[in-house]
């Protein structure tokens, strides 16, 4: 008997604040697919805002504290690039002089962003739309460069039941969130987001699909400003059609 394969959830902030839902749906999905889901109660920030800012020290405590918590995850799945990204490519820099060297790295090593877990460890590519129709799919920043991760999304929302993918134009250009970018330079972030949510609306798709809070939250909000029709979605809350 094949033993099932035990994950942990990062839930992260932008996720536990303001997007709980994301959370639920990862869990229904990974559940119906026979793995075991944990959450870590006493899990904080990654650490990326403050890594970004330039508060290294403080980022390291953090992934020092983030790397313990997560020693015994079989695997660690992150609905976000932004923060899967911190923890597979700077935790281990961060913490090379430290004790905690080799746990950032097997850390890192068993930490995925849900769509590479779903596709490249599940092996699950088949999942019911909980949105019928036409969707389109934003490449977050993180997640593209950063994880070097087009296809995973893609292959999931190519073989959506119930759901047609079409191609946005400049997909993987940049919302204009990129963390505090946008509270700085508001101006220059609206300009951003104002041509992605055009080319959004060009495409005649009722729901458009990331993977990371942050470019939800931005293009979330856009939309609202606009009144569009246009719904902006997490990758999960669009495979959770199956939800009991």
């Amino acid at each position: 008997m094949t033993a099932r394969r035990r994950v942990s959830l990062m839930v992260t902030c932008l996720g536990d604040l303001f997007f709980p839902d994301v959370g639920f749906s990862i869990v229904r999905l990974l559940r119906r697919l026979d793995v075991v889901v944990d959450v870590p109660p006493a899990q904080t920030c990654c650490g990326l805002p403050l890594f970004n800012s330039g508060y290294h020290a403080e980022a390291r405590a953090v992934a020092a504290r983030t790397a313990e918590l997560f020693r015994d995850s079989e695997h660690v799945v992150v609905p976000s690039g932004s923060c899967a990204w911190m923890v597979k490519h700077e935790y281990p820099g961060l913490l090379a002089e430290s004790g905690l060297a080799a746990l950032a790295g097997e850390v890192a090593a068993r930490t995925y962003e849900l769509s590479q877990f779903l596709v490249r460890v599940l092996g699950a590519t088949r999942f019911t739309s909980a949105v019928p129709g036409r969707v389109t799919y934003h490449d977050s920043c993180h997640l593209l460069r950063g994880l070097h991760e087009s296809r995973s999304p893609r292959t999931l929302l190519e073989n959506l039941s119930g759901a047609e993918l079409v191609d946005l134009p400049g997909a993987d250009e940049c919302c204009g969130f990129g963390g505090s970018f946008s509270v700085r330079l508001p101006e220059v972030s609206t300009q951003i987001l104002d041509k992605k949510l055009a080319n959004v609306e060009a495409t005649g798709a009722g729901c458009l699909v990331a993977c990371d809070a942050g470019c939800l939250m931005q293009m979330r909000g856009g939309l609202t400003r606009r009144k569009s029709p246009v719904r902006a979605l997490h990758l999960a809350e669009v495979l959770d059609g199956g939800r009991p």
